[in-house]
């Protein structure tokens, strides 16, 4: 069995169903053992290695088992790195093979000869090289145990040709080395607890349980610290929580939700945190974060950082308020904020840490004063907010107005859809308008930004929820990354909605730099340029919108079409969302 058979067995005993790759020599050993395999490993190929990463990525973000993403040396490697930057930031677990020129040529100049380690460590959680053929199998299962531990993050590894495509002992039989890397698996998921309470991975939004890293008793959080933060929140009037995207990746959503109806928390639902209360439900007050974080004297925030995204833990002092206490609960203690001075906190198991609350909090016997005055309060604000918006969501403004298009996408969503921005001004409207109405059917970049994420989502959407909708939202700058991609989708048979807000502008970008300067520059695309002819010149189907009438007749159109269909829609480029922050 050469090198890339036992990368492919070591990653099938993990969990991995598909590779997602763009074809090069250094790699062909993988592929040869992904068709040789009983049964085959699908090989999604695509148009450009970003696209690859984030797809590995997004399957990661969505069933909770780490993706899995073969990349060739050289220049197959450094294509991928935003997206490995991307699936860092955000706690993904993916596991990158790459190629590599030949150890006994190392320092002649072979082709596409780079020492890729060092260029990765930084953003991953392990990166190093294995030169030998009998250690490929168990240095891939040894990249997706590290991969899918807390807190969880991108692994890479790559690996020698003559590693690769050599053969460890010919006299060691094929089914004892595969034997090998499955009690390795089997081992680590019996180390780490992992479950997927009793459903099958990647069947649906609340399928799969995370894969390893799961219940450990050294994750186990601290229980005075957890009646610590119980004694805040019995002395607090206006506290708020916080949900965010690690909530759902360490499949914490059911304590979250029980956590939050238990306490009677008002809650504030952050990245994939979105979903873990439904839309609608009481204690749901993101539409009045500006009040709540504004007024707020306790903050509670769990399984996401600190970030610009969160104001930077920067809560209350507003309305003649004083400041509010910060607590952060967090999958790992490397997770924990220090830029800021913490009232307390807590690391571990996200489950355990929502749990352990509840129970540190019930043992007290915790008042609930805020549910007389405060959640009221948010509960109010946030509907005159949603109120508010009523009049722009159905706009029959001419040029369109971008609320517009999400008025009328909203009530085709299923519940079960999943929603996929990539883009600036026209997403961050999505993010205000569209709420889930169950878990981990939302997918943005995440707090490092990076455009051309859109793609490689969506082909991975598809393939773990097949029979969801998967809507892509395109803004038309970020549509020029990774647009090249829908041939893949045509290829593979894979049927997404894609929705271009149109706008002719790096929005982002033009409007600040006028409020700045007066002028800008650098920040103007074509007008009305026809992103649609483009998906239908690679093999699927759109239309171009330039009225608001048209937008809900497209957009059926689109959803029935059973193929890659962009609905391109022009908008008012005059229009700039009200952000908060810049992110600086």
């Amino acid at each position: 069995m050469h090198g890339g058979a036992q990368a492919v067995a070591a990653a099938r005993a993990h969990g991995a169903r598909t590779i997602f790759t763009l074809s090069g020599g250094h790699v062909f050993p993988v592929y040869d053992g992904a068709v040789k395999a009983d049964p085959p490993m699908q090989i999604l190929d695509v148009r450009h290695e970003q696209t690859a990463v984030f797809a590995a990525e997004a399957t990661a973000r969505l069933t909770r088992s780490p993706g899995f993403v073969v990349l060739t040396a050289g220049p197959g490697v450094t294509n991928g790195i935003s997206a490995i930057t991307t699936a860092f930031f955000n706690g993904s677990a993916v596991v990158i093979l790459g190629g590599r020129a030949p150890d006994y040529r190392w320092g002649s100049g072979s082709l596409q000869e780079f020492d890729h380690p060092a260029l990765l460590g930084p953003v991953t959680k392990r990166a190093w090289t294995e030169h030998q053929a009998a250690g490929v199998g168990l240095a891939v299962s040894e990249a997706f145990e590290l991969a899918s531990t807390r807190h969880r993050g991108p692994v890479f590894l790559d690996v020698s040709l003559e590693a690769l495509f050599g053969a460890p002992d010919p006299g060691t039989p094929d089914s004892m080395i595969v034997e090998s890397f499955m009690r390795q698996a089997q081992q680590t998921l019996h180390d780490h607890g992992a479950t997927t309470g009793g459903r099958s991975a990647g069947a649906g939004p609340a399928s799969a349980g995370p894969t390893g890293g799961a219940d450990r008793a050294d994750d186990d959080p601290d229980s005075g610290r957890l009646a610590q933060i119980a004694g805040l929140l019995a002395s607090s009037a206006r506290p708020v929580l916080v949900l965010g995207s690690d909530v759902w990746l360490d499949g914490a959503e059911d304590a979250a939700r029980a956590a939050a109806e238990e306490l009677a928390l008002p809650v504030i639902a952050n990245g994939q945190g979105r979903g873990i209360l439904p839309a609608g439900h009481e204690l749901l007050v993101t539409r009045a974060r500006s009040v709540a974080f504004g007024e707020a004297d306790l903050v509670i925030v769990a399984g996401t950082p600190l970030d610009f995204r969160l104001g930077y833990g920067e809560y209350g002092g507003k309305n003649g308020t004083p400041p509010a206490q910060v607590v952060h609960i967090a999958d790992a203690p490397g997770q924990l904020a220090t830029h800021r001075e913490l009232a307390g906190s807590a690391a571990g198991n996200l489950t355990g840490c929502l749990t352990g609350l509840v129970g540190a909090a019930q043992a007290i016997g915790l008042g609930r004063p805020w549910t007389q005055d405060w959640l009221p309060r948010l509960t109010e604000a946030s509907r005159s907010a949603t109120a508010a918006d009523a009049a722009l969501l159905a706009s029959d403004a001419f040029p369109i107005h971008p609320m517009r298009i999400y008025g009328e996408l909203t009530a085709m969503l299923d519940p079960d859809a999943v929603v996929i921005g990539d883009g600036g001004d026209f997403v961050s409207y999505a993010g205000k308008h569209i709420e889930p109405r169950q878990p981990g059917g939302w997918l943005d970049p995440g707090p490092y930004g990076c455009l051309g994420t859109g793609l490689g989502y969506a082909i991975a959407a598809r393939i773990a929820r097949p029979s969801a909708q998967v809507v892509l939202l395109l803004g038309d700058g970020a549509a020029g990354f990774s647009l090249m991609d829908v041939d893949t989708l045509v290829r593979h048979r894979l049927p997404v909605v894609m929705i271009c807000g149109n706008n002719g502008i790096w929005g982002l970008e033009k409007h600040p730099m006028q409020a700045l300067y007066g002028y800008d520059v650098a920040a103007d695309l074509q007008p009305e340029c026809r992103y649609d002819q483009v998906v239908a010149a690679l093999g699927g189907a759109g239309e171009l919108v330039t009225k608001p009438e048209q937008i809900a007749p497209a957009l059926r159109r689109a959803f029935g079409s059973g193929v890659p269909y962009l609905v391109n829609i022009v908008t008012d480029p005059r229009i700039a969302y009200p952000r908060s922050t810049t992110g600086v």
